[in-house]
């Protein structure tokens, strides 16, 4: 399916910020009007520290009718959408390709489960587009503005996930870090976030 931005179902976060998608290429449901949506987002290399408390973080909100966006990817986006969905709560993956690709192959199932189980995966690229790392940041500012805050759970200093707080920052967003082991490069992004203000995040 194709919505416009005037369409009662694209995303009323997603509609307030500069620039947004002028049509969104969807697989699966947006209800009308949802405004109740949070990002969980973080590297693809993980700890089993960051799988465990994306899995819970996205479980909790989840359970307690939070909309839980991310991209899909591989580490902690992966845990953030399998967590939703194990709390029977519904998850959008918003992708940096076609939506007739799914990027990363590996979650194949996972994108057919999130769309099966009340979900959507997403994107404002056209059918056919190949994943490039130019898309990705376009795809970070459409996650960080469909939610009303985006959570970091764990990131080097050089992760898109740091991108995507930018543009939550940028956009008015609340941004929440998840804090990680003082001598581990994997936290050193979210542990700066930290320094830098945002919200210190230790469960839902």
């Amino acid at each position: 399916m194709l919505f416009r931005s005037d369409a009662p179902e694209y995303p009323v976060n997603l509609r307030e910020i500069y620039a947004p998608p002028v049509v969104l290429y969807v697989k699966g449901a947006l209800p009308a009007g949802e405004k109740h949506a949070l990002a969980i987002v973080g590297s693809r290399r993980t700890s089993l520290y960051g799988q465990e408390m994306a899995r819970k973080l996205s479980y909790q909100l989840a359970n307690v009718g939070a909309v839980i966006v991310s991209g899909l990817a591989r580490g902690i986006d992966t845990c953030a959408h399998k967590g939703a969905l194990q709390a029977k709560g519904r998850t959008v993956a918003v992708i940096g390709c076609g939506i007739d690709i799914v990027y990363p192959a590996e979650n194949d199932k996972l994108a057919d489960e999130i769309i099966a189980k009340g979900g959507a995966v997403v994107t404002e690229f056209p059918f056919g587009v190949q994943p490039d790392k130019q898309h990705f940041p376009m795809r970070n500012r459409i996650i960080s503005g469909w939610s009303l805050g985006v959570i970091v759970v764990e990131a080097n200093v050089k992760s898109g996930s740091l991108i995507t707080a930018k543009f939550a920052n940028e956009q008015g967003r609340q941004v929440f870090a998840v804090p990680g082991r003082a001598d581990s490069i994997l936290s050193r992004g979210t542990n700066k976030l930290i320094k830098d203000g945002a919200k210190l995040t230790e469960d839902a």
